[in-house]
């Protein structure tokens, strides 16, 4: 405890001080620097990256037309046999059809000679 109270007492002398023995006061664009240097980096790391995927996935998901092999994010592949507004009709075998949401398709194959 004693060791606490010398330690802190010699950090209070070092201390930097202003005029008339103020303690000095940092400006407020050196204290905001740091965390805009933070913010930035973790835009151009994390959020920007980000934004780019879900245009490009909301892009793939406005040009999807019928015929088009697709995989689901549960991982049903099949064909598109019908598109209303949201709803997604998929052949997954020979006349066995689902309907799914149209957020529920994770991709569009690019290989279509593979089979069911």
């Amino acid at each position: 405890m004693l060791m606490h109270l010398s330690n802190l007492a010699l950090l209070a002398m070092a201390a930097p001080r202003g005029g008339e023995g103020q303690p000095a006061q940092a400006s407020w664009i050196s204290t905001l620097l740091p965390l805009a240097v933070i913010f930035a980096i973790f835009y151009f790391l994390m959020i920007r990256p980000q934004q780019k995927q879900q245009k490009r996935h909301r892009e793939m998901l406005s040009a999807l037309q019928r015929g088009d092999r697709v995989i689901t994010r549960g991982g049903i592949l099949g064909t598109i046999h019908g598109i209303a507004e949201n709803v997604i009709t998929l052949e997954i075998a020979d006349n066995v059809r689902i309907k799914i949401n149209r957020d529920a398709i994770a991709g569009v194959q690019q290989n279509a000679s593979s089979g069911t």
